[in-house]
């Protein structure tokens, strides 16, 4: 059976890239382009993960992953946050948000099924710089 994961993203291009290496390795992709809708699909489909973006338009993703986590419905849903925010903190900010992984843009092809799937099994997503 098919992992579901949820990816919450607003940017076309990334949308896109993500959701062509999940399919292409098996995934069943199901996407929002915001975070007000990427918490009411996580409620009604119970994703395996989330993929979340944290710039997000209207709630940023720290909003989101701390929404998340704070309800007992989707609480226990990896959370694996995939962003450009790279600088000294970023990193802790987000998983003290709620995030249980952290992966960082841009995008690479060959490795970001590799770390997303370390994610969700609980493994650091990358060696710590």
């Amino acid at each position: 059976m098919k992992k579901t994961l949820l990816v919450i993203e607003d940017n076309e291009q990334n949308l896109y890239l993500m959701k062509f290496l999940l399919e292409s390795n098996g995934y069943q992709v199901v996407e929002a382009l915001d975070g007000r809708t990427g918490i009411e699909k996580a409620l009604s489909i119970l994703p395996d993960a989330i993929l979340l973006d944290i710039q997000l338009p209207e709630m940023d993703g720290y909003a989101v992953a701390a929404e998340l986590k704070s309800n007992s419905i989707t609480q226990k849903i990896p959370i694996i946050a995939v962003t450009s925010y790279a600088m000294v903190g970023d990193r802790e900010k987000i998983m003290a948000a709620g995030a249980n992984g952290y992966i960082e843009k841009p995008i690479n092809p060959e490795t970001f099924i590799i770390e997303m799937e370390s994610c969700m099994s609980g493994e650091t997503c990358r060696p710590e710089k």
